[in-house]
């Protein structure tokens, strides 16, 4: 199983192929793309005007059958990420995601919440804003919008839950939008900003988080957590468990002095009740 996780998908790097290869058919003298020195450099003017410079050469974009079968769907296993502590309060039961930190954090009672690493979207496709989870799917399938069709050409239509869909073990929805909270078959990714707008995390911590969110929660997406996070109990949480602190001392119970009897007296005889007009 970990052999398996660990293993770079076919279909995650094909994606990487195939986005190269659409470039490279784009932009066939090689300027101004990633790794070149572009077209006003004295390294894109070097190689321009060499005669006996070899051609560069082009990669088809990989193809895809239009609608892939996603394949093994294993049992994993919940693992539980590291607890860390808040300085100020957050909303119990609500998940923050530091796009700077590659973070995301189920907040907890008492300033707590659980931190589970993640991957992020690469530059340009960064955002923030507030959504709710609107849906939670185990295996999930995956459709590539069509943007991304137009980005990398051949990639399949729809592709199912399972080991070949780069969208992992679960997914948790955004609202109505495309984005999501969702696993990943190549953990190699995790902790990079190399995705297009979601968020992945391990596999076994997506289940983790699968079985505590629910449908409805809160989700901040954040450029930056202005509040401080540390791996360590803050020290007023030790003054608590010790009991010290400006808490007054317990005053000692004391015992309730007895009461005297009080003698009871007959009550007055009542009155006989009127009888009906009719008697």
């Amino acid at each position: 199983m970990k052999a398996s996780l660990l293993a770079l998908p076919a279909l995650a790097a094909a994606l990487v192929l195939g986005a190269g290869a659409a470039y490279a058919q784009a932009n066939p003298s090689g300027t101004g793309g990633p790794g070149t020195s572009g077209s006003g450099s004295a390294g894109g003017e070097a190689r321009q005007g060499t005669d006996d410079a070899a051609p560069r050469r082009k990669y088809a974009p990989v193809v895809y059958p239009k609608f892939m079968e996603g394949g093994e769907r294993p049992d994993i296993e919940p693992v539980e990420p590291p607890t860390v502590y808040f300085d100020q309060a957050e909303e119990p039961g609500s998940i923050i995601i530091d796009t700077e930190a590659k973070k995301l954090y189920y907040v907890l009672p008492g300033k707590k919440a659980f931190q589970y690493p993640i991957s992020v979207g690469r530059e340009g496709f960064t955002w923030s804003g507030t959504e709710k989870i609107s849906r939670i799917a185990a295996w999930p399938s995956w459709t590539p919008p069509p943007e991304m069709h137009k980005r990398i050409p051949g990639l399949p239509i729809t592709v199912t839950g399972g080991m070949k869909n780069p969208q992992g073990a679960r997914a948790l929805y955004l609202g109505n939008t495309v984005y999501r909270i969702h696993g990943t078959n190549n953990d190699r990714t995790v902790g990079r900003a190399n995705s297009s707008g979601c968020f992945r995390l391990k596999n076994e911590h997506v289940v983790h988080l699968a079985a505590i969110a629910r449908v409805g929660t809160r989700v901040k997406v954040l450029k930056t957590y202005a509040g401080g996070v540390s791996e360590s109990a803050p020290l007023s949480s030790l003054f608590d468990f010790w009991g010290g602190g400006d808490a007054a001392p317990a005053k000692q119970a004391t015992k309730a002095k007895p009461k005297k009897p009080v003698a009871k007296t007959a009550a007055a005889p009542k009155p006989p009740a009127k009888q009906a007009a009719a008697e």
